[in-house]
């Protein structure tokens, strides 16, 4: 807990589950490529401070993105611990094959709420996509996998624009509709805003669906982070993504940056009385750590105050 003090808000949860996406999201636009090692040693550093959700790599072929190329590897490396789920993104049938053979037990896979980001990131439109998803989908949970839907643009898109929530909520609505155990609403270029996140959390549930399902995922554009995840909070929501370092970005969608960092979000939950179970010093030392290991300052606000990086 903050060593400043904690004041609770009315209407917020006791604990908050984070799902650390610095080792596949944080990394994957990292131009020069990082070592599996430093990879694997990332991953078991949250585990060590924390962590219980890690989301640890992608099976996208190499030639989409080349920084996660080593995803096997990084895999049969990693130390997996009881009481640590470490979910792997799957782009298709295949890539569930080669998960499976490791031993995964948690997958995502990664739809759009737009027709112009579907073609970007997927080359199919809406529909196509989610028909990829279904026999993926299908066998996992067969197989006794917990399958995250990703839906990204929810709140606005590069090339089109403000995005209607009626469109994300019938696009939500489908992806769980294929069995998704859980679905993350990307602010992919991070555009939201506290009034409109409430909007749509609004709107889906309105439609059926549980708030318990619904993570959400915020990219800090325009510094808009922490106060969205605030006000989904009060509506309910119990899962929030973030990065450590506020790594980040989008290969397909240029005006994303970075992530929500890990770091500031723990430290808002910490001040709010709100239990994560995350040592947010080792955290910090972890993020600053990375950053010289891949040759870039921290962003995250958080890791340079306790850092003094």
């Amino acid at each position: 807990m903050s060593s400043y003090g904690v004041d609770t808000l009315p209407g917020l949860p006791g604990a908050v589950t984070i799902c650390e996406v610095g080792p596949r999201d944080g990394l994957q636009n990292e131009k020069s490529v990082v070592p599996a090692e430093v990879k694997v040693e990332l991953v078991e550093r949250l585990a060590d401070a924390g962590h219980t959700v890690i989301e640890t790599t992608s099976m996208v072929h190499p030639k989409w993105v080349p920084q996660l190329a080593d995803a096997e590897e990084v895999l049969r490396r990693v130390e997996r611990r009881p009481g640590v789920r470490y979910p792997v993104l799957v782009p298709n049938r295949r890539g569930l094959d080669r998960a499976l053979d490791l031993g995964v037990t948690d997958i995502a896979v990664f739809a759009s709420a737009t027709e112009s980001f579907a073609k970007a990131n997927l080359n199919r439109t809406v529909d196509e996509s989610l028909e990829m998803f279904a026999p993926v989908v299908a066998r996992a949970r067969e197989a006794g996998l917990d399958v995250r839907g990703y839906l990204s643009m929810c709140w606005g898109d590069p090339w089109e624009g403000e995005v209607p929530i009626r469109q994300v909520v019938a696009t939500a609505t489908r992806l769980l509709g294929l069995g998704c155990t859980q679905l993350s609403l990307g602010d992919t270029i991070g555009v939201a805003t506290p009034g409109r996140v409430v909007a749509l959390l609004d709107a889906l549930t309105a439609a059926g669906v549980h708030i318990g399902q619904i993570a959400v995922h915020f990219h800090d554009t325009y510094g808009q982070g922490l106060a969205n995840t605030l006000a989904a909070l009060q509506r309910g929501v119990t899962t929030v993504d973030a990065s450590a370092g506020g790594l980040g970005g989008c290969p397909y969608a240029q005006s994303a940056t970075g992530n929500l960092a890990t770091e500031d979000l723990v430290w808002q939950l910490d001040g709010l009385g709100i239990h994560t179970g995350i040592d947010l010093a080792k955290l910090a030392e972890t993020s600053a750590w990375l950053a010289k290991r891949i040759g870039r300052p921290v962003t995250a606000r958080s890791v340079r105050a306790l850092t003094g990086g």
